[in-house]
């Protein structure tokens, strides 16, 4: 017992030993991004809210942007409590950017429900704003950027006549896209940024993106091709059958709305119908990046594939939430296993900054086959907080 007591007596001697002659060093280095030494000597700065209306209480510390990290589960939500405004009823509605809803789920082939995407991609959104907004990675909070960024809420849609729907989502969108902007200088057409709904929203968007600003490249980030001939996918019932998730991008090849050859996808995983699937793919006007190439390549030889493809043109985003792995976001229409990590995808997006982005949707989140955690909304919401991001950071004047 004796031997015990003296052996404790021996480590903490040793222990305190250890810390007087080796005392402990501030922390110096936390990435490419620090913006924490800076702050470290400021506490007698802080400014404080007294203003009932911010929802925190009086006494509360503000951040660099006047938000205060309280009740932001509170409130009829917005994408990440931005501004509604009343864009179609209201022509004096003015921005810049707007996040728009395309409640559309007919087109799918397998699980439905993206008609339920938008409200669960919003309410994913929600803590985006909790301290502010600001994105370490790109250095920018594009809530307070400059250029004026709202939520138009939803495009009216039918959910009986997806011909009638689909018309109804191309003229929602045109209607705003040839809005003036708030900044003439930062945007010549407010910019959109689509929350569906499934992929075939993207055949009508184009159709908008194209009366303003004529054939764009398109970057896809997806699990499959959807550019297939409406006779392999579905389309042999009827013309009306013939525009799906699956065919949508056959079509606006067809139409003359995207670059062929200056297009690409990234994140593709699927089975096809034969090898003659990726000849069609090519004459549709794309490369492929395949999922699976990241592990050769990794995410910057990704981007660089990415970047080389568009080159300098302008370019509409889409991207399909199942790019990722069902781990990722398994609330999806048709999930593909084998797919990219959130974490990569982010990064991925990131890395396309400076690249001229006249619009964008995301596509095909589910929520009904989302878990308790909303995992797949979460995904959803902050890809956009990074697709906000890099249109915020430039200017397509």
């Amino acid at each position: 017992m004796v031997s015990k007591v003296l052996l404790s007596i021996g480590l903490i001697a040793a222990a305190v030993n250890s810390v007087l002659a080796h005392p402990m060093q501030q922390q110096q280095s936390f990435g490419d991004h620090d913006i924490r030494p800076q702050y470290q000597s400021t506490s007698a700065k802080v400014q404080v809210s007294t203003d009932p209306s911010t929802g925190g209480d009086p006494g509360a510390p503000e951040g660099d942007g006047g938000k205060v990290a309280d009740a932001v589960y509170a409130g009829i939500p917005t994408f990440a409590h931005l501004p509604y405004e009343q864009c179609w009823t209201n022509s004096s509605s003015d921005f810049d950017i707007a996040f728009v809803g395309a409640p559309f789920d007919t087109g799918t082939s397998y699980r439905p429900g993206a008609r339920f995407g938008p409200a669960g991609i919003r309410d994913g959104s929600r803590r985006l704003a909790l301290y502010g907004g600001y994105n370490v990675p790109m250095d920018v909070n594009p809530f307070q950027a400059g250029p004026r960024v709202v939520d138009c809420s939803d495009i009216f849609t039918s959910s009986y006549d997806n011909e009638l729907a689909i018309q109804q989502i191309q003229e929602g969108h045109q209607a705003l896209l040839h809005r003036s902007p708030v900044s003439p200088n930062f945007t010549k057409f407010p910019r959109l940024i689509t929350l569906g709904g499934d992929h075939t929203i993207t055949l009508p968007l184009l159709r908008s993106i194209h009366s303003a600003y004529g054939p764009v490249s398109v970057i896809h980030f997806d699990s499959h091709l959807d550019t297939w001939k409406p006779k392999v996918f579905g389309g042999d019932k009827s013309a009306v059958a013939a525009v799906n998730h699956g065919t949508y991008f056959y079509h606006a090849s067809q139409e003359g709305l995207i670059k062929k050859g200056e297009s690409i996808h990234a994140g593709i995983r699927t089975t096809l119908s034969g090898p003659s699937d990726y000849e069609n793919d090519e004459s549709v006007g794309f490369e492929i990046v395949e999922a699976r190439d990241i592990d050769v390549i990794g995410t910057q030889g990704i981007i660089e594939r990415i970047r080389q493809k568009v080159g300098d043109n302008l370019v509409y985003l889409s991207i399909d939430i199942d790019v990722l792995d069902p781990a990722f976001a398994p609330a999806t229409g048709t999930p593909e296993t084998g797919g990219w990590s959130t974490r990569e995808l982010r990064r991925i997006v990131r890395g396309l900054e400076g690249l001229k982005f006249v619009g964008a949707d995301i596509v095909e989140v589910s929520p009904p086959y989302d878990d308790n955690g909303q995992v797949t909304a979460l995904a959803a919401a902050d890809l956009m907080l990074e697709v906000l991001s890099l249109m915020v950071k430039t200017p397509i004047a």
